[in-house]
């Protein structure tokens, strides 16, 4: 998805807030990259709040299989539009 595509969902009335959160991810990135922070730092950054976030959710366990997943089977949300069935792919 191309970011005038996900700024456009994202502001029309009722959007999807998987899609507001994502638009709010992206212009934090952008901003950060901006700022001179390499994108490498920001991205092992991202990931360790997203696991922290979702162990908080779901437990150490599951988070630990989803991390464990070899090549080519990250969870739906990763490889399609990012589907909202993240709790139920484990």
């Amino acid at each position: 998805m191309d970011k005038e595509t996900l700024r456009a969902q994202a502001a029309a009335p009722g959007a999807e807030p998987k899609y507001v959160a994502l638009r709010y991810i992206m212009e934090a990135w952008e901003e950060a990259v901006y700022d001179g922070i390499d994108p490498d730092c920001i991205a092992t950054a991202a990931i360790f709040a997203a696991l922290s976030d979702l162990i908080t959710t779901y437990g150490e366990e599951p988070v630990a299989k989803l991390a464990e997943r070899p090549p080519g089977c990250a969870p739906a949300g990763v490889r399609r539009a990012w589907r909202p069935a993240l709790r139920h792919r484990w």
